[in-house]
């Protein structure tokens, strides 16, 4: 092993996260692949070597949910900048939501997209629209996306309204194989709210978006699964009342998965006391009880997937009083220090890196068992020889300090900023390639 040839890189001094447990292993890879797993690999001359001493060693993180605002409004974000701030967060796959100008709604743009993120420092996948133009009425023509590899659909930004449309949407997508990720909300429940209806939009004189909002949507959507057989995804969920609904409904065996969102399972509606519309997100940040549900969801198996809801905005849109800013926050960088905090007093690393890797890949059918486009690789791991070298090394006794002017978005506005977080990302590895070390970006 120490005398092979082809080795070009070893990560050397981590504890490798596997599915059933935790192993103190060197990494190998050769190429793009993992080579060789052993507890001590010396690097052959002319290999790159990754200190990842007192870190672990997980699949490349994947995230379902991240708004790359390219085409239409790259003076947010661009998918080069959207895909460096993700691998700089640990991922080595995104999945670009399809609420861009003009929307991901036709192969035209979804080829666009692809394009722009070939020689991306974190693998970009798109989500096609349900509807043309996302609005709500004549279904996309998601047999001539799916022909492309996509294999989610959504309007996100928001939720297909006409139930019947959801209907039909739902039946052709069954047949097709794919699978509809629904943004739960009912317009006319949420009609000119900015925050969560509750104590802090009575103090303050702010229409509020009122839980039922979201809930009439998912137990819509969940009887509708129930009607067609075919699945459903939600998106970001942020209430108690959701959870528990999906949670009745894995019970039932219906074939739903659910994300939620960083922000949700840390941050309380008490923020948006001050006004500052950088607190300002849709769905709206709620009540503790809420968001003490959230984590216990993710922590019982009925919200499958941790994803970030990266929505970047530039400084000038959201300099605005708080009920005329667009919704929206930034997250791929925060994310796992975020969620290994609030989730590794309850679980280990193998379940943060399932709620962050190996099942919003499997969601979004970006593993070894999916055909992948040309250039793409598996993702979701497990890391074990053979498999793609897409790796995500991470130091839980570092500390990740926010500060919104070294972040790698064209956007600032992190509802973090100045707050330090318990654990780092020190390296990503692409198909083979350290496209960060030391937490700097390669490329």
């Amino acid at each position: 092993m120490a005398d092979a040839p082809d080795v070009t890189l070893v990560v050397r001094g981590g504890t490798v996260v596997g599915p059933d447990g935790l192993e103190r292993l060197d990494v190998a890879v050769a190429g793009a692949t993992v080579a060789a797993l052993a507890q001590s690999i010396e690097p052959p001359s002319g290999a790159a070597v990754l200190d990842a001493t007192g870190c672990l060693v997980g699949p490349g993180l994947v995230d379902l949910h991240t708004h790359l605002r390219q085409p239409g409004s790259e003076e947010a974000e661009t998918i080069e900048t959207g895909a460096r701030a993700a691998a700089l967060g640990g991922y080595t796959a995104v999945v670009a939501m399809p609420n861009t100008e003009p929307a991901i709604d036709s192969a035209g743009v979804a080829k666009e997209v692809l394009a722009l993120g070939e020689a991306c420092p974190a693998e970009v996948a798109v989500a096609g629209a349900i509807t043309v133009g996302r609005a709500g009425a004549a279904l996309a023509p998601m047999g001539e996306l799916a022909a492309l590899g996509v294999s989610l659909f959504t309007d996100d930004g928001s939720g297909v309204q006409d139930g019947g449309v959801m209907r039909r949407a739902l039946d052709y997508a069954k047949g097709l194989g794919v699978t509809l990720a629904q943004h739960c909300e009912d317009e006319h429940l949420a009609a000119g709210g900015a925050m969560h209806e509750g104590c802090w939009s009575s103090r303050l004189g702010v229409p509020g978006i009122p839980a039922a909002a979201e809930e009439v949507m998912v137990a819509r959507d969940i009887a509708l699964v129930r009607l067609t057989g075919a699945p459903v995804h939600f998106l970001h969920l942020s209430t108690a009342g959701s959870v528990d609904l999906v949670r009745g409904a894995k019970a039932e065996g219906l074939p739903v998965t659910a994300e939620a969102a960083p922000h949700h399972m840390l941050l309380t509606h008490d923020l948006v006391a001050g006004y500052d519309p950088v607190f300002k997100v849709t769905p709206p940040l709620r009540g503790a009880e809420d968001v003490a549900a959230v984590v216990a969801g993710l922590c019982d198996g009925t919200i499958d997937a941790v994803a970030t809801d990266h929505a970047p905005h530039a400084p000038e849109a959201k300099d605005v009083p708080f009920d005329q800013a667009p919704p929206g926050m930034l997250g791929l960088q925060t994310a796992l220090p975020l969620a290994w905090e609030v989730l590794s007093p309850f679980l280990g690393p193998e379940r943060v890196f399932a709620l962050m890797s190996t099942q919003p890949a499997a969601i979004a059918r970006l593993t070894a068992t999916d055909p992948r486009p040309a250039g793409h690789s598996a993702q979701g791991g497990p890391v074990e020889v053979g498999a793609p070298a897409n790796l995500c090394v991470f130091d839980p006794a570092a500390r990740t300090v926010v500060d919104p002017a070294r972040l790698a978005s064209r956007s600032r506005n992190t509802p973090y900023a100045g707050r330090v977080f318990t654990g780092a990302v020190r390296h990503t590895v692409l198909r083979g390639e350290a496209v960060v070390v030391d937490a700097v970006a390669q490329r």
